[in-house]
């Protein structure tokens, strides 16, 4: 519905919304599968409308359920769709060591796809959409339904194959989004919401850094020991010879985050943690570097035992 949007060489640009958001549609259209009501696209120069045998000589897809040939093997699919793209024998037979490699899946290469789980069936889906050196690849939910393993196997494919490629990838998960696109674009109901990188995107509408303390109690100050369980990105821990002091002094946390970082806010005090949202805008201007350095000189005075930083998720 009025979708406007650019893709650029090299990057991988994730297209994320709910189920029924349009993305699988999108993905349909740029590759010819459903002609647009309105409007066109152009890929490498040329209009789909017009020029669609031309664009998938350098196309790659991926759809969202797999299409493979339950009798054929796992190399015979990847020479069946080198041959279909125009590759020479010589160049089929490198591509797909490749492939088989960067998938890791060579010691399935004699295996029949219907032996296969549905992670490799998967994998093997994601690996024939870059056969024949396609400079435009989508791949609609690559990760949809497969274990762990197999999605980290697919994310470093896609990172590595990125370059000198349009990637344009579907998916609903946070996650995903954030960890693979350079440009993240939010569609719900065919519409385009939001699109930049997810720096920009958090710098737009996040909340800010979250910086989580935990309290030394008093049982702790007797025996001088810092709380060894806290872990976060960033990580800090009192010394030993904070035997005497005082639970931590909320309020004096507040006024020194303040004072260092204006804007800072507390947002929880629940049990053994303290929680503040600090602005972007303080890591800009260098005075997180100061307050870290000051929390690491009085922690035994303020109370606290340990401290961690952390981003926004996109989820957030």
């Amino acid at each position: 519905d009025g979708l406007s949007l650019d893709f650029y060489e090299g990057q991988i640009t994730s297209f994320l919304g709910h189920n029924g958001a349009g993305k699988t549609t999108t993905m349909s259209i740029l590759t010819g599968l459903l002609p647009p009501t309105s409007g066109t696209a152009y890929i490498l120069g040329w209009d789909i409308r017009s020029d669609i045998d031309s664009i998938r000589k350098s196309m790659g897809m991926c759809p969202q359920h797999n299409v493979l040939f339950d009798i054929l093997t796992v190399e015979e699919h990847i020479w069946f769709y080198g041959r279909l793209k125009g590759l020479a024998e010589e160049q089929v037979q490198a591509e797909m060591e490749q492939l088989l490699q960067d998938t890791g899946l060579p010691h399935k290469r004699q295996e029949q796809t219907r032996n296969l789980s549905g992670g490799m069936q998967r994998k093997l889906s994601v690996a024939i959409a870059f056969v024949g050196g396609s400079k435009v690849v989508v791949l609609d939910e690559p990760t949809a339904g497969v274990d762990p393993y197999s999605r980290r196997s697919i994310w470093e494919l896609l990172l590595k194959y990125r370059k000198g490629r349009t990637i344009i990838l579907s998916t609903h998960y946070m996650d995903e989004a954030e960890l693979l696109g350079d440009r993240i674009a939010i569609i719900s109901q065919g519409r385009l919401r939001c699109c930049g990188s997810p720096l920009f995107l958090k710098g737009r509408l996040g909340t800010g850094y979250y910086l989580t303390l935990v309290k030394r109690e008093r049982t702790e100050l007797g025996a001088g020991g810092p709380d060894p369980t806290k872990k976060d990105s960033g990580t800090s821990e009192g010394g030993e010879g904070d035997s005497e002091g005082s639970a931590a002094d909320v309020p004096q946390l507040s006024a020194l985050l303040q004072q260092h970082v204006p804007g800072s806010r507390l947002v929880e005090d629940i049990g053994r943690e303290v929680l503040f949202v600090l602005p972007y805008s303080g890591a800009r201007d260098g005075a997180f570097g100061e307050l870290f350095r000051e929390l690491d000189a009085r922690l035994g005075e303020l109370g606290i035992s340990g401290y961690g930083i952390s981003d926004t998720t996109l989820e957030e």
